[in-house]
């Protein structure tokens, strides 16, 4: 083949020394526009993984990479004069000048032809002259930028300003310094990459770098390869005390607004995205160069494998996308999570702690507990004291309260339409469903969305409360629940407005009826989306109906015994299209602005409180988000939760989307808790008001993260409870807890031990000798001088 590679970074020079490798036969030619010692930023990060991959592929990169790497273990935070360490976590860096260097040997000892100090020919030519064009020429690629109509790139600037440094101060581990200044909060992401030198970003919301006066550059145009010597100064005062005095060194350092790099699609006939062009992923998860490098191993081992071009790079796609997604997922996680530190400055500072640790989702709980035991002992006990409850029991079975009830643990039955109801009768099915999962531990199962009316439904199949016979069947579930369990029962009241009319979910899920259609009300006469019902405008009428429908409803749901009522102002349905911008578009007292939005809703609210007894809490689940441009957004969330809050409601359940059939949702893993999380910090928490988190949180570990974490009070988990009924008990086995929290029903006592395994004569070590000199396997720090691995331990807490 002949190849030409648009950069000479990491990415653009490991992959032409791997294709040179596979078959010296390759032309291949690389051009780079900077001089061989150019380079900018200091240290890289490695993963285990990513080193295994390129010691299997080429071992005299990986020896020479090994010979010069800082290794440790250790993350060290920095937080209100507390300082944690957390081990076994496992890192490995080095210089980028180093890496480079090696690099550049190992592609001229391999043959390849590389062109410094000279621009890229023109790519139509190369595309046209060459079998492969690969584009590792950056962030600001101008390959990705020629076909965009093509790679469809999405550009996605951030708000956080931050900054590239070194210091000779040697860190001996990932450290994390969190200031609180006068402007707000200010951190420091460092790590050691030799035994010179450490790697600092400095990092900052926009609005504290503009109160703190370092936009004193903004407008000054810096010659190329200078850096910003006023921020430099700053900082240096700023973090003087951290940094011990010691030199901040520099390279083309100034402020720098994070872009994330997305494209649809990496390969255009035979050029080729690679590393940076391709995609980025905040620094604080990880580094570029070890996601180009991963690239540069899959699309040498795709080429290598497949007999043609279009093939191999139709399989480099399929490999590297995901992946890069799920890692784009973490670290938008993570950056977000930093772009709002200044939330969780009033944290308790292990909370804090831990918050930071697990910001991506990637780290759990129970990861942390397997690297180390002694952290995760601390988390517990500290949540145990501010819950005033139980240090022996896991977070997920401290007991907690809405209003005045009290759970004996945090699981929740999420609401989830069953469709199964005979003209708004709950049956048997019901009492099965909702009494299994009360049996099978979790704290308070909610019902199904019960419509207020007829008309309110959402399909022939759902449940209500316009009547007295509805009434005692649902009295008849609810007995069951506190006869047989310790669990309570929740009732969830809507309306489904333009989403009403419809067949059951899995004869056509929105679509209409095909015979026996009623009508159906929404703020506006917008549909949901295509096919679907037309709604009309609701009238005054209409709305005076619908609010005595939801009082009625609520005193016919106290009767039957229910404990708690949520007023459902998600998904698409009435209350929720009063509430979005792209569902209501009134131009009378209930539509504009978002004040004029809550009207209505806030409403129904009031006449569901007024009710209900004092006892019996009223709760709100909300769309926190609508996932599309122009609709509601996160901060739009918080004005929602806070408006429902001063009007008496003892929890705010976060969900969101399905306002719109038009909807881009972020899937992911707990993608929806960080919306629970700001509605905590910013406006629940300090109201004594309880959040539950809802969204893909499948397993006990996520729900312990969360909680520990401080980014909900209580977790609903649905699809999780429909595989396993008995979800929570199992949680506690796994965990080996027994108490309260997850009280066996007599009549299952024996299935409370886990079963044993089909090996169960396997020895485990019982014992490691101490002798002199031995390695502590948990805190691992870099210490210069020592060997690779080799260092002393570090203080749990001080």
């Amino acid at each position: 083949m002949r190849i030409a590679i648009a950069g000479g970074g990491p990415g653009g020079l490991y992959f032409a020394s791997l294709m040179k490798r596979l078959d010296p036969a390759h032309e291949i030619t690389v051009w780079e526009r900077n001089a061989p010692d150019d380079t900018f930023g200091f240290g890289v990060v490695f993963s285990d993984e990513t080193l295994s991959g390129i010691d299997n592929a080429d071992e005299v990169v990986h020896a020479a990479m090994e010979d010069r790497f800082a290794r440790w273990t250790d993350v060290d935070i920095e937080f209100d004069g507390h300082r944690f360490t957390v081990g076994g976590q496992g890192f490995a860096a080095m210089s980028r000048r180093d890496l480079l260097g090696i690099l550049q040997r190992r592609a001229a000892e391999l043959g390849v032809a590389v062109h410094y100090r000279t621009p890229v020919p023109d790519v139509d030519g190369l595309r046209a002259s060459y079998d492969l064009v690969v584009a590792a020429d950056g962030v600001n690629s101008a390959i990705r930028t020629k076909y965009a109509d093509v790679f469809r790139p999405e550009l996605d600037r951030r708000r956080n300003k931050y900054i590239w440094l070194g210091t000779d101060l040697v860190f001996e581990a990932f450290q994390f310094f969190v200031k609180q200044t006068e402007w707000g909060t200010v951190q420091i992401h460092g790590y050691p990459y030799s035994e010179a030198g450490s790697t600092v970003i400095v990092e900052m919301h926009e609005e504290v770098w503009r109160r703190a006066g370092l936009d004193r550059t903004e407008e000054r145009e810096l010659p190329p390869g200078a850096s910003d010597e006023y921020a430099v100064e700053r900082i240096r005062e700023l973090f003087a005390e951290e940094l011990g005095g010691r030199r901040i060194l520099t390279n083309n350092s100034r402020w720098l607004n994070f872009t994330t790099v997305r494209n649809e699609r990496w390969y255009d006939g035979n050029v080729v995205l690679l590393g940076d062009a391709a995609h980025t992923a905040h620094f604080s998860i990880g580094s570029g160069t070890k996601l180009a490098m991963e690239d540069a191993l899959a699309l040498a081992a795709c080429l290598h494998e497949q007999p043609t071009v279009e093939q191999a790079l139709t399989a480099y796609q399929a490999e590297r996308k995901p992946v890069v997604e799920s890692t784009q997922r973490a670290a938008q996680a993570s950056l977000e999570w930093f772009e709002n530190i200044g939330m969780y400055a009033d944290q308790a500072p292990a909370q804090f702690a831990f918050n930071l640790l697990t910001r991506s989702r990637r780290i759990t709980f129970e990861n942390l507990r397997e690297r180390d035991a002694g952290f995760a002992a601390l988390m517990e006990s500290e949540f145990a004291r501010r819950e005033r409850a139980d240090g022996a029991a896991p977070a997920m079975f401290q007991p907690v309260t809405i209003g005045q009830l009290r759970l004996k643990n945090r699981v929740v039955l999420s609401p989830m339409d069953m469709y199964s109801s005979v003209d708004g009768v709950p049956g048997d099915f019901h009492l099965v469903h909702l009494g299994s999962k009360a049996l099978g531990g979790a704290g308070l199962v909610m019902s199904e969305m019960v419509c207020v009316s007829p008309e309110g439904r959402i399909t022939p199949g759902c449940p209500g409360l316009w009547n007295g016979e509805q009434r005692d069947a649902w009295r008849r579930v609810t007995g069951f629940v506190h006869e047989r369990t310790t669990g309570r029962i929740g009732l969830q009241l809507g309306h489904s407005g333009r989403k009403g009319s419809t067949r059951l979910m899995w004869e056509g899920i929105d679509q209409p009826l095909d015979e026996g259609n009623w009508e159906v009300i929404g703020p506006s006469a917008l549909p949901y989306g295509p096919g679907c019902h037309l709604p009309r405008e609701a009238t005054r009428a209409d709305l005076d109906k619908v609010v005595a429908d939801f009082a009625a409803a609520a005193r016919r749901g106290v009767e039957a015994g229910f404990d708690l009522i949520e007023v459902h102002a998600a998904h698409g349905y009435l209350l929720s299209s009063f509430l979005s911008p792209v569902a209501n578009r009134r131009t009378d007292e209930y539509g504009g602005p978002l004040a004029n939005r809550l009207r209505f809703p806030l409403e129904v609210f009031d006449a569901v409180r007024r009710s209900a007894p004092p006892e019996v809490p009223v709760t709100v689940r909300i769309s926190a988000t609508d996932w599309v441009p122009d609709g509601n957004t996160g901060d739009d969330a918080v004005e929602i939760a806070r408006a429902f809050i001063e009007h008496g409601a003892a929890a705010i359940d976060v969900s969101s989307g399905q306002v719109t059939a038009d909807e881009r949702p972020a899937y992911g893993r707990s993608y929806q808790t960080p919306f629970a999380d700001r509605i905590r910090h910013e406006v629940a928490g300090p109201a004594g008001v309880k959040v539950i988190a809802v969204g893909a949180i499948s397993s006990y570990d996520d729900v312990n993260s969360i909680l520990l974490a401080g980014r909900a009070d209580l977790c609903a988990l649905g699809r999780t409870h429909l595989y396993n009924p008995q979800w929570t008990l199992q949680a506690a086995a796994e965990q080996e807890y027994r108490g309260e929290g997850a009280d066996w029903p007599v009549q299952w006592d024996a299935g409370r031990r886990r079963p044993p395994t089909s090996r169960t004569d396997r020895i485990p070590p019982r014992l490691e000798l101490l002798r002199e000199g031995s390695v502590d396997r948990v805190h691992q720090r870099w210490t210069p001088g020592t060997g690779a691995g080799a260092g002393r331990s570090g203080p749990m807490k001080s």
